[in-house]
């Protein structure tokens, strides 16, 4: 082989290295998100009617009037199975044997009524939310904070819902 074939050799052998380590590099990072961790299902607060409409006489229809809405912002069924909803006097609803379906709302009334796939029922006799100033905290059965609502003094929302 002739001084200038093996300098030519060498040099296609070398471009070839770089060109394989600048690949490698390029796909290095694509590599690594693969083995991100999926995102944790959404569930937020979307909408909280704390003031019953009408006169407030503690009647199941009252009560009822008075609810928090959890939507699933994602395609996935959401085990709600241990989580609760919480006010800040720290009553404390626990769902049971519950799963929100994708894209779907669930209102959870105050007072009694027969839990559905769309409406649950905290069985109160009293109201749950209060009108002036009060959250509604919702949390995982391990705890984490999922969402919170606050309204009235020191108003501090910390999740995607809104009152209304």
């Amino acid at each position: 082989m002739s001084a200038s074939a093996s300098a030519t050799a060498r040099r296609l052998a070398a471009a070839a290295l770089a060109a394989g380590a600048l690949v490698s590099v390029v796909t290095l990072p694509a590599s690594a998100a693969d083995h991100v961790r999926p995102q944790r299902p959404k569930v937020e607060i979307s909408k909280v009617q704390y003031d019953s409409p009408g006169r407030e006489d503690r009647s199941q229809r009252s009560l009822n009037k008075e609810w928090v809405e959890l939507t699933n912002t994602t395609r996935d069924r959401v085990n709600l199975d241990g989580w609760t909803l919480e006010n800040s006097d720290g009553y404390t609803y626990t769902f049971h044997h519950y799963k929100l379906d994708g894209r779907a709302t669930v209102r959870i009334h105050t007072g009694e009524g027969r839990d559905t796939r769309n409406d649950l029922y905290l069985d109160r006799r009293n109201y749950a939310w209060d009108n002036h100033s009060d959250s509604a905290t919702l949390r995982t059965d391990r705890g984490r904070l999922v969402d919170e609502e606050t309204w009235g003094r020191n108003r501090n929302h910390h999740g995607g819902g809104h009152h209304h």
